[in-house]
């Protein structure tokens, strides 16, 4: 139809291509990709939920990712972390937006195109095939995906959304990333490199 289309082609998958099934420790989920492009510098989505390549301006609720990484991880120390999320991916972090794609300036423009049915069969599956992993989900949209994980074998961390409506609502100050390491660490699994 014409239409610009985000994230771009080659980088649909770019999740489910990083993080294989034997190797995931940690899935985070969001809603849609970022609908956004900075003239000059591409656009925000790159197939990993959160995450924007180097020299893309971050977006807000990425900044209090970072924040809350800095803060609890590193205890406030000005600690540079990469706003293009690959290398956590790359250990393991599963980044996966429930809509893979959204066409431009359009949030949840592709939200009734059956994304939502592959990621959730995704998080079945892993949640079914896996033993202690950890499950971030974010705001209420993420944290309605709760009853397709066994809790009896994962983590699951829920907190506000870190957009700036309201991660003073939970997300800041939660020490998410923290308590995932624990738990990796309780059940024998080398840790994430926030």
């Amino acid at each position: 139809t014409g239409e610009k289309i985000y994230p771009p082609r080659d980088n649909v998958f770019d999740a489910l291509r990083i993080v294989k099934l034997d190797t995931l420790k940690v899935v985070i989920i969001g809603q849609d990709p970022y609908f956004n492009e900075h003239p000059g510098k591409g656009p925000e989505a790159h197939g990993l939920c959160f995450s924007v390549r180097k020299g893309v301006p971050e977006p807000p609720s990425l900044r209090n990712i970072l924040k809350e990484i800095n803060d609890s991880v590193y205890g406030g120390k000005a600690v540079s972390v990469d706003t293009d999320l690959t290398r956590i991916a790359c250990q393991g972090v599963l980044l996966i937006n429930a809509s893979l794609t959204v066409i431009a300036k359009q949030p949840n423009s592709h939200a009734a195109l059956g994304w939502h049915k592959l990621t959730d069969d995704i998080i079945k599956t892993i949640s079914e095939k896996r033993a202690h992993v950890v499950f971030m989900l974010w705001g209420a949209f993420a944290q309605k995906k709760a009853h397709l994980i066994d809790s009896s074998k994962h983590l699951i961390l829920q907190t506000s959304h870190p957009s700036p409506l309201s991660a003073h609502k939970g997300f800041l100050g939660s020490h998410v990333f923290v308590k995932c390491n624990e738990y990796l660490v309780q059940h024998g699994i080398k840790p994430i490199e926030w």
